[in-house]
């Protein structure tokens, strides 16, 4: 008997084939929404946390200002002091301290000048180790520069767009100063860490004139000693010491654990996918309408069909089945057709984002996505046409033939 249900929805979908196809459509736009944005937050969202897990539950990162406005910290002029840096270090449990400075210089080659983004790092062993498996920062040609020499590590997109062409063994200029490209950084997976150009923390701050102070430092703790309790001790020190320096106007510093950071980046992330999941919701909302829509002009032409249909015997609960399943039906093309034209989309565009703006993300597609969507786009159609099919199920057969 179901058979024979499934038999009568697809015949009468077929009679209506444009009517049919143009309300699927509208389901389509809805569930390619929602698959193409989810798969690509959510490959964004991983590629992030797999960057923040990189630095491990030893990492402590320091910057000046609250924590509530790190963005402020960050493009402001604020610095974590000499003094602070020293107090950092001999904070009780706390291995070795990495300062993370940048700042904007120009950059000369072949005639061209451009203004860059240079960081400064220190460039002795014990450190190397630390930027290559805290920070993730790793060389994909040649080498790191090496202590106190002019030598360059230029990031891929440098390579690529900034200075088409220049290689390891050229010669470029900074602010005055002949440096030799010694490295090809590997690609990080954002545009702005793969346009660095590094070099060694002193003769950074030769060139700049920066003191040995730092927008951020990284703190790494001895093994054995917990995360959150050096980090208060970091916290409490670094007030202590501002307060014997300055008194009451001793600045504040942001003591930021992986853990934390990880905990935030997730949070607005997640914010993101929530914000994302209801502009999309919208959309499905739409395609829900023009379903329920369809069904209720389907209902009123197939009025006296209904009739007879009542009147040699079909129960009600018949009728509402018949119509459930052509707006399940409907769901489930529109569910199929927008989970293929989702992720098609959000393939080309992580091919479009890694091609043209070096951000290394993948569109994340899981098989339990995909079960998902189907499910909640044959749930949605049914949903939708169950009130048409009430009011179709609850026709006086009488009145009904008599309907024109």
């Amino acid at each position: 008997m179901k058979k024979e249900y499934l038999k009568i929805a697809i015949r009468n979908l077929r009679s209506r084939s444009l009517r049919s196809w143009l309300t699927i459509l509208g389901f389509v736009i809805g569930v390619f929404m929602i698959i193409s944005l989810l798969s690509l937050s959510e490959g964004m969202k991983q590629v992030v946390m797999n960057q923040m897990k990189m630095m491990g539950s030893d990492t402590v990162m320091i910057t000046p200002g609250d924590s509530d406005n790190l963005m402020n910290t960050m493009i402001g002029n604020m610095k974590v002091s000499e003094e602070n840096i020293k107090t950092i270090e001999k904070t009780e449990g706390v291995e070795k301290v990495v300062p993370y400075n940048w700042k904007g210089e120009t950059m000369r080659f072949n005639g061209e000048k451009k203004t860059i983004i240079f960081y400064g790092f220190p460039m002795d062993i014990e450190s190397l180790f630390y930027l290559e498996t805290k920070f993730g920062i790793k060389v994909a040609q040649g080498r790191f520069p090496e202590k106190n020499k002019r030598e360059l590590l230029i990031g891929p997109v440098v390579v690529k767009e900034v200075f088409p062409g220049i290689k390891i063994g050229d010669e470029a200029y900074i602010a005055g100063n002949k440096f030799t490209v010694v490295g090809i950084a590997r690609a990080v997976g954002n545009k702005q860490d793969d346009s660095m150009v590094a070099l060694d923390l002193d003769l950074f701050r030769q060139i700049t004139g920066e003191r040995k102070d730092a927008p951020m430092v990284v703190a790494i703790i001895k093994e054995g000693y917990d995360q959150i309790i050096v980090s208060n001790k970091i916290k409490a020190n670094l007030e202590e010491t501002g307060k014997r320096q300055r008194g009451s106007d001793s600045p504040s510093f942001s003591v930021i654990s992986s853990e934390k950071a990880m905990e935030t980046a997730g949070n607005v992330l997640g914010t993101i996918q929530g914000a994302i999941f209801a502009i999309a919701g919208f959309s499905i909302l739409i395609g829900a309408i023009g379903i329920m829509n369809t069904m209720y002009t389907s209902v009123r032409e197939r009025t006296k069909e209904i009739g007879i249909m009542k009147a040699v015997g079909a129960k009600t609960t018949a009728i509402t089945q018949i119509f459930l399943i052509e707006a399940g039906i409907m769901g489930l093309i529109g569910g199929i057709g927008g989970m293929i034209l989702g992720i098609t989309l959000a393939k080309l565009a992580v091919m479009a984002l890694n091609v043209y703006a070096s951000l290394a993300i993948q569109a994340y597609v899981s098989p339990s996505m995909i079960i998902y969507t189907m499910l909640f786009a044959i749930v949605v159609g049914c949903i939708s046409g169950y009130l048409p099919a009430r009011k179709a199920a609850k026709l006086n057969p009488v009145d009904a033939l008599r309907y024109e």
